[in-house]
């Protein structure tokens, strides 16, 4: 249930609307927006007259049920799109529908010292506010490369005192959840885990910023539902990231990236939204076009896999851009994002001077 409040509504009022309808054996939660605050009732509300709510108070504006099995993650739930506020070494890096375009970037795999903290200042130059990188390794197979671990942890902690980037890593367990959210800025739940149930939660009450990736073979509502897990653990700070669904085709492509599930969630959802046209398409040449075609779809964010000598990496080479086709494509990136105002408006004095490879 939602109970939206007039605009101008005091905060005594508000503080007695909530203490009310707590006293009805439910949860509520405030959200305070620029114009209206709309407050989130959780718990038993099938039992709540929508009337005896509204006459609470004159400052009740309207009550309104919320079929959909998610409550918290519902655009309804809020009063316009949430962000999620990132503290890195070089600032607070914000991901929303109302700013700027935040760009990922990284090796699959962290492989060695050298190579993940000459790829984080590679792509810093390039742009990226972020590094990715895997210090645990979900595979298919048992005897392909599973990361290096916890001392991948340690080089991903230098990468970032080299180059100032934020950190994001996946976190596969239960039991290294402390240990990997002593060196990242934001948890990633990967695709095989979208639906650990016990590892939502475990994030969830971290407070940290979690990166969900959609499951490989996972509906839109039960990807919603896995974030509710994680706002329900009391955690706002979720970014979805799409990152291909596994289709019938797989013969030129890995997954289908399914960029129509952009507009979709904003349907949906107040949560900030990623794509992964690394994983989606699978293959290097096919990541700038889906990179530009996930920004006019209203993308609030992209990660990009790079890697210094991709015919040499450990893992998902073939998706992979070296540093030099990451720094075209940003220049890309940065001319489709101000088309659609989703640029930072600071000069570009740090990009290097290239061609566009697209014309608008």
């Amino acid at each position: 249930m939602i109970v939206v409040l007039r605009a101008g509504t005091p905060k005594e009022e508000i503080e007695r609307i909530c203490q009310e309808i707590d006293s009805q054996n439910v949860i509520t939660e405030k959200s305070i927006g620029q114009h209206k605050v709309v407050i989130g009732v959780l718990g038993d509300t099938a039992a709540l007259n929508v009337e005896h709510i509204q006459q609470i108070s004159p400052f009740i504006e309207q009550v309104v049920r919320v079929d959909k099995p998610y409550k918290r993650v519902s655009q309804e739930f809020r009063h316009g799109p949430s962000t999620v506020v990132v503290p890195t070494p070089n600032g607070d890096v914000v991901f929303g529908q109302e700013h700027p375009v935040v760009v990922v970037a990284g090796p699959c795999s962290v492989e060695n010292e050298q190579m993940i903290v000459e790829t984080a200042q590679k792509v810093k130059a390039a742009g990226a506010k972020f590094l990715r990188g895997g210090a645990y390794k979900p595979r298919t197979s048992p005897y392909a490369f599973q990361g290096h671990g916890e001392s991948a942890l340690e080089l991903l902690d230098k990468a970032r005192q080299a180059s100032g980037l934020g950190i994001i890593t996946e976190v596969m367990d239960t039991a290294d959840i402390e240990k990997v959210a002593a060196v990242a800025d934001v948890l990633q739940v990967g695709a095989r885990n979208m639906q650990n149930f016990s590892l939502l939660k475990k994030v969830g009450a971290t407070g940290k910023p979690i990166l969900l990736k959609r499951g490989i073979s996972a509906t839109v509502e039960e990807w919603l539902m896995a974030a509710e897990y994680i706002l329900a653990a009391g955690n706002p700070n979720v970014i979805l990231c799409e990152r291909g669904i596994r289709g019938f085709d797989r013969q030129y492509a890995r997954n289908t990236l399914d960029l129509a599930v952009v507009p979709v969630l904003r349907s949906l959802t107040h949560l900030p939204i990623m794509v992964d046209p690394s994983h989606g398409t699978g293959k290097a040449e096919y990541v700038p076009p889906m990179c530009l075609a996930a920004i006019a779809a209203g993308t609030d964010s992209l990660m990009v896999e790079v890697h210094p000598n991709p015919a040499k990496a450990l893992s998902d080479g073939p998706q992979s851009l070296t540093p030099e086709s990451f720094a075209q494509l940003m220049h890309d990136v940065v001319v489709v994002s101000k088309t659609f105002g989703r640029w930072e408006q600071t000069p570009d004095a740090h990009l290097p001077v290239m061609p566009a490879l697209v014309s608008i």
